[in-house]
């Protein structure tokens, strides 16, 4: 198999629609790409279309296992000097973002990973491209919305780096991985994802701290821009709840759920992510009273959200 300059590398869970959109719009936006579609199992007809429709398009049929280790099972397959993790909810300009990423990272060796300008249906950017690492501090002044108020402070707007020109290239601590460019080099110095801590959640957050402790830089470019139709996969987001997955049924690992309680096991996940992280990276850093905080503040966010959710499913009749 010839090598390629660029692997994109998408993990696929019952998007069939969604996905076949983000493929028509991957094709023929570079010329010396691949693409790779790990599929988690999905029983919504997604393969079989790809097989029909993208004959050109690598498939890796997989167990739902977690996010984590699909994309470590694209690594596998991919024969890049780059990968670019996308989303099946991502759409990159085309002819465009792509080939100028190529471009700035050849003449930036320094550089190992890079977000774009993450646009959401609405037109807002999607914040979640753009983050700090979520420090005790950073946290705190996050979930008491002093980065609203102080949006332009270092002090305060840490979460979201609000505080920076987003219309210029600058560095950032970390992005999601519906968009994601990294260079081959940096991910086999950085490693693999880590699958066996996160199944969902955090396995970006952790991967840009082990990407930026490697001594990499991971940039914002918004001089290329992506669209996100954010939360396709997981539906729990208005924005997309027309192009959502309706499948009675959601699998994660070996376990089936209804809509309503899969929507509550995300919740916890998302909480279960957060522990993860501060366990693996922040603990020995802080002294006991402050892990005994911070341990006890997610536990507590994982109860309210978990019986939000609760709640709105009751309203809406999920069960």
């Amino acid at each position: 198999m010839e090598p390629k300059k660029v692997s994109v590398i998408i993990v696929n869970t019952n998007t069939k629609d969604v996905l076949r959109l983000c493929l028509e719009n991957l094709k023929d936006s570079y010329e010396n790409m691949e693409v790779i579609v790990n599929d988690t199992a999905s029983y919504d007809g997604s393969v079989e279309m790809m097989e029909t429709e993208f004959p050109w398009v690598r498939i890796n049929r997989l167990p739902n296992n977690g996010l984590a280790y699909a994309l470590n099972k694209g690594i596998e397959s991919a024969t890049g000097e780059y990968y670019l993790y996308l989303g099946s909810d991502g759409f990159p300009e085309k002819g465009k973002t792509i080939k100028g990423l190529v471009e700035y990272f050849d003449t930036h060796p320094d550089v190992g990973g890079a977000a774009v300008k993450l646009v959401l249906r609405s037109g807002e950017v999607d914040m979640d491209v753009h983050r700090g690492f979520p420090t005790p501090w950073v946290s705190l002044t996050h979930f008491l919305a002093l980065d609203k108020l102080f949006p332009k402070s270092k002090l305060f707007a840490g979460y979201f780096m609000t505080y920076e020109d987003m219309n210029k290239e600058h560095e950032i601590d970390s992005c999601i991985t519906h968009f994601l460019f990294i260079r081959k080099s940096a991910q086999d110095k950085v490693g693999p994802w880590d699958d066996k801590t996160f199944f969902l959640y955090g396995e970006d957050i952790d991967f840009c701290y082990r990407l930026k402790k490697a001594g990499y830089k991971l940039m914002y470019l918004p001089q290329f821009t992506a669209q996100h139709w954010k939360g396709v996969t997981v539906g729990v987001r208005k924005v997309s709840q027309d192009v959502a997955s309706k499948s009675p049924v959601f699998k994660l690992g070996d376990k089936d759920y209804t809509r309503g309680k899969f929507r509550v096991r995300i919740q916890e996940l998302s909480t279960e992510a957060m522990e993860a992280f501060y366990r693996k990276h922040y603990i020995s850093q802080y002294p006991w009273i402050v892990n005994f905080l911070v341990i006890f503040a997610i536990r507590v966010l994982k109860v309210i959200r978990v019986n939000k959710q609760k709640l709105l499913n009751l309203k809406n009749g999920m069960k």
